[in-house]
């Protein structure tokens, strides 16, 4: 039998996210994260116009994350493909570690173990960056670089940091 523990729930209040588009970039996305009767909504527009392409928010973690393996959230989408990403340090640019889930109109479960996030830079896998170090964890955002332009909008319900601990079945 597999136990899950919820190891931290982050507040579903949109105070410490963090909006980063591509107009950094030069390009002219817009993405920000609002508050919803349901919870957050992470909601805008994509654009691909002057290389542009991607909306992303972001957040800090300052909990201890190193018994973690996991993220599981609740979402309700439009269809589109959205990435959850975690950042070993609370700077403004470097590797980021990501794992996509798609969505769509009905709320869904997703779990994302650890080991299903890649290390990438600026959208470009990172090889020998290694794995997500749970202890390290210092934010955590969402992202939707999916090449598709038009408004997007994902509403999140939960965003729960899991700990996975196996306990022996109870004899009868």
């Amino acid at each position: 039998m597999l136990v899950v523990l919820m190891l931290l729930a982050l507040e579903l209040d949109p105070a410490p996210w963090q909006s980063i588009n591509d107009g950094v970039m030069g390009g002219v996305s817009s993405g920000a994260m609002t508050v919803s009767p349901n919870g957050l909504v992470f909601e805008g527009e994509l654009s691909l116009e002057n290389n542009g392409g991607f909306a992303s928010v972001r957040r800090n973690i300052n909990e201890d994350l190193s018994v973690a393996t996991g993220l599981q959230l609740k979402v309700r989408g439009d269809g589109r493909t959205y990435q959850a990403r975690l950042r070993h340090d609370d700077r403004f640019d470097g590797i980021a570690w990501r794992a996509e889930f798609p969505t769509s109109t009905r709320w869904q479960t997703v779990k994302l173990d650890f080991a299903d996030f890649e290390p990438v830079f600026r959208g470009r896998r990172v090889i020998d960056a290694g794995p997500v170090l749970p202890s390290k964890i210092r934010q955590m955002g969402f992202m939707v670089a999916d090449k598709t332009p038009g408004p997007f909008r994902l509403e999140i319900g939960a965003i729960q940091f899991l700990d996975h601990h196996s306990t022996p079945q109870k004899s009868p």
